[in-house]
């Protein structure tokens, strides 16, 4: 092409903007997702306790990029998309690999069809999560379990099992219903507290910064049956909401039509 219309087209072609990204809540989503791939490299070497402790990391990590970006007023869709994308691999893809290495690589068709659930649940979980985020109108709730929290319960089910010598064997029709649990409960539309309102610049009570220390001081004394406790129930808690609402449903008096005027 001669030089003339080289420079014409160059021309006539729209230029792109270079947007700048935010670079501390992105390094905090860097960092959750190097902890999944770090947790698949280990599950593939079979070291199940590192790619477990792992996911955690990435769980603790994804929790402080949005707060952090909120805090700083650096938000941004790009930021936004990257925080979806790492989530499904920390979260998704990397618990399913980790249990199906761990205990269902034996059940055969089974074993990598419960994996399956758990990571396409991770996804239809944050595609929903994404596409609701702008209509959603009461954010104390998630609807259904977040991907953070179920990729936590996979992960404190096979720490658990490694921290007591159980090999995965022993345990494989156990892990296949954790993984289907977390599966299909992250797709259900039972209500799960998100904590959002909690104000981390608000001033306290002197008794929560206990509680805190309290905490700290119960995680550090058995971290695996802990953690894997707390998300057992926090598993738990969107049905018994889903029952204790139906029950209250249930009992309260619903109003009977008025009787017709009798005519004289």
């Amino acid at each position: 092409m001669p030089e003339f219309d080289r420079r014409k087209t160059n021309m006539t072609r729209p230029r792109i903007r270079d947007r700048g990204i935010y670079l501390l809540p992105n390094l905090f989503t860097t960092g959750a997702l190097f902890a999944g791939f770090y947790a698949i490299v280990q599950a593939m070497n079979g070291r199940f306790e590192h790619a477990a402790v792992a996911i955690l990391i990435a769980m603790v990590l994804d929790g402080l990029d949005g707060r952090v970006a909120r805090m700083t007023h650096t938000q941004s869709a790009f930021g936004a998309e990257y925080d979806s994308l790492s989530d499904m691999v920390s979260f998704g893809v990397a618990p399913a690999l980790v249990i199906y290495e761990f205990a269902l690589q034996g059940m055969g068709k089974l074993g990598w069809i419960a994996a399956f659930v758990y990571c396409v649940g991770a996804a239809l979980r944050l595609a929903r999560f994404n596409t609701q985020l702008d209509v959603v109108t009461d954010k104390r709730f998630f609807q259904g379990l977040p991907s953070p929290a179920s990729a936590a319960l996979v992960a404190g089910f096979v720490w658990v099992m490694v921290e007591y010598g159980v090999a995965g064997d022993e345990v494989r029709w156990l892990a296949a219903a954790v993984a289907l649990f977390g599966g299909l409960t992250m797709v259900s539309n039972f209500r799960f507290y998100s904590g959002k309102e909690i104000n981390l610049r608000r001033s306290v009570p002197f008794f929560v910064i206990l509680l805190i220390v309290l905490a700290f001081i119960l995680v550090s004394t058995s971290p695996p049956e802990v953690l894997f406790g707390v998300f057992v129930l926090y598993g738990l808690s969107g049905y018994a909401d889903a029952l204790l609402r139906a029950v209250r449903r249930k009992k309260s008096p619903t109003a009977t039509p008025p009787l017709p005027d009798d005519k004289k």
